[in-house]
């Protein structure tokens, strides 16, 4: 089974550990050429970067074609690639495909592109454009599995960690480049400065460790989440798949095997 997985962020790759854990082994992750995943800690999307990115001891490797896709699962590894327009859905005759890009809208994702396709979040309609929607609003329904309708609206609300909802998210005070020398797993006082966009000094509103960043220099805008704080204080958080990223990854799983039962 090869399973195709639009986007390579937070979510996404919680979405491919979980099916690798699940010796689901064939992944491909497309992504932008300039990812701005904040959890890069956690984030196969840094392959992009860094040309490997390891979470939870699942390693991604970054390719170029089908044939250095076909190389990295020869390795046991998850394959990242540059595909924004998802021309490599074409070439790989993927069984699933999983949309986690969280745009919370649809961006050209049908419900033909595979044998199950599945969609995270707001912007699908599941039995229209995707088999299946995964609810990702945190609350009761978090992770449920749609198979006719949509999940629900974005609230617009980060989810709160240690009693601290928005006040924890660091955002861009403008368009511009965002500048930085802090560094995920730092700890921070209610005040300290994280970073400056258009000369604009972006300051911390709680105490804690900086669980998410986006890397230095990354051209952001207006209102764009550019940071994270815990304000738990655990450094190891940062490396570690978050229990909201847990749940959908699990139900995506399952969906999974819903379509694709084991045999025996």
């Amino acid at each position: 089974m090869i399973v195709c997985i639009k986007g390579a962020g937070e979510m996404a790759t919680a979405v491919a550990w979980r099916l690798y854990m699940a010796n689901i082994r064939e992944i491909i992750m497309l992504e932008s050429p300039r990812p701005l995943a904040v959890r890069r800690k956690v984030s196969f999307c840094e392959a992009v970067f860094d040309g490997t990115q390891t979470v939870e001891n699942v390693s991604a490797d970054f390719c170029h074609d089908v044939e250095g896709v076909h190389g990295i699962w020869q390795e046991s590894k998850i394959a990242v690639t540059v595909d924004p327009t998802w021309h490599m859905l074409k070439q790989i005759k993927a069984g699933v495909v999983v949309d986690a890009i969280l745009a919370k809208k649809n961006l050209g994702t049908t419900i033909s592109d595979a044998r199950l396709v599945v969609g995270l979040g707001p912007g699908f309609i599941a039995g229209q454009d995707v088999h299946m929607v995964v609810e990702t609003n945190r609350g009761h329904n978090l992770g449920r599995i749609i198979e006719s309708g949509s999940a629900e609206p974005n609230t617009g609300i980060p989810g709160s960690i240690g009693g601290y909802s928005e006040e924890r998210v660091l955002r861009a005070p403008a368009d511009g480049l965002f500048c930085t020398t802090r560094r995920i797993g730092d700890k921070v006082k209610k005040g300290d400065v994280l970073g400056t966009v258009q000369n604009r000094k972006i300051s911390a509103n709680v105490g804690g460790v900086v669980r998410g960043l986006l890397r230095s220099n990354s051209q952001v805008h207006l209102g764009l989440k550019i940071g994270d704080i815990d304000p738990r204080g655990e450094e190891n958080y940062c490396h570690m798949i978050s229990d909201k990223a847990r749940a959908i990854a699990g139900s995506v799983l399952e969906a999974v095997l819903r379509e694709f039962p084991p045999v025996g």
